[in-house]
């Protein structure tokens, strides 16, 4: 015999009083079919109401100029705010104070967009896949390093140069990472000239003005004009590369990341989104060239 149980109350009588089983199933069978479709509600519910993932974005802006991560992460405190609207997600900072902790959360994948200063940092992460460029930032697509020097003129024969010292910031700067495609570029092994390094951009200058290297490698604009200012000379220059990059995670979906492209695309073309650049400091985003990145990938050497 086959008995139907309901929420409350006995089986339901055998199958040998039809009637019965009939009438008195078909409210059970209506109120089981009820309850199925509150919890399928519930839990629906539960699924808009639960607080979302938080997306996180890592800011690295560099080893050699001088700021705090409390300054650094209220400056993107508007963009993040941008991102959490268009996404409709909560959006937090990480600030990677130093590389080796940019190079460990990149590598874990542990956040999943990056505003990355050193463009090598960037196309360390793209190169390996984890990583995809998404923008970068306008104004520093050509960050070029500058030769300081006392030479009146530009340097044409590198060989020549071969056995002069040579001061850059941070060895694991972008400036110095550069410095050293050029050498390369040129004809020039590191070991040709005498390398010397100081931590900050603003301190290459002291190193030339007073005879310590006959060469200094920056790129900084304002440490250039004010060298120039004073006189100075600079007797060479790099190749431009994009110096600020943003990247999505490939762990993310897709329409996360366009969502992201596009949100700091356009904050340039709308007042609310020049508000939030205005912290940053920055005047907006651009798509990035796949085929930039490729060749600056190859010439810095990654």
């Amino acid at each position: 015999m086959v008995r139907i149980s309901g929420p409350t109350g006995p089986s339901l009588p055998g199958f040998s009083d039809p009637g019965a089983c009939v009438d008195d199933a078909m409210p059970r069978l209506r109120w089981a079919a009820r309850r199925s479709a509150l919890a399928a509600g519930a839990a629906l519910w539960l699924a808009f109401a639960a607080p979302a993932h938080a997306l996180v974005i890592g800011v690295t802006e560099g080893v050699t100029y001088r700021a705090t991560d409390n300054q650094i992460e209220d400056r993107f405190v508007p963009i993040a705010d941008a991102l959490s609207k268009a996404l409709r997600q909560p959006v937090s900072i990480k600030v990677l104070s130093s590389y080796k902790s940019a190079r460990e959360a990149l590598r874990q994948q542990s956040v999943d967009v990056a505003f990355l200063h050193p463009a090598h940092l960037a196309f360390e992460a793209t190169r390996s896949g984890g990583y995809k460029a998404v923008a970068w930032t306008a104004g520093y697509t050509a960050y070029k390093v500058s030769l300081l020097c006392k030479d009146a003129q530009p340097i044409t024969d590198w060989k020549s140069i071969a056995g002069k010292s040579l001061v850059t910031p941070d060895p694991d700067s972008i400036t110095a990472v550069v410095t050293r495609a050029m050498l390369r570029e040129k004809g020039l092994a590191e070991g040709d000239l005498k390398m010397a390094t100081t931590r900050y951009q603003d301190a290459v200058p002291f190193y030339v003005q007073n005879g310590f290297a006959a060469y200094g490698a920056t790129a900084s604009a304002g440490v250039v004009k004010a060298w120039q200012a004073e006189g100075g000379k600079t007797c060479a220059e790099s190749r431009p590369v994009p110096i600020k990059q943003w990247l999505a995670s490939s762990k993310l979906d897709a329409a996360t990341t366009a969502q992201v492209r596009d949100t700091l695309l356009e904050l340039s073309g709308n007042d609310a989104g020049k508000r939030a650049l205005a912290a940053s400091g920055y005047s907006g985003f651009v798509a990035p060239s796949a085929e930039t990145e490729r060749t600056l990938t190859s010439w810095l050497g990654y």
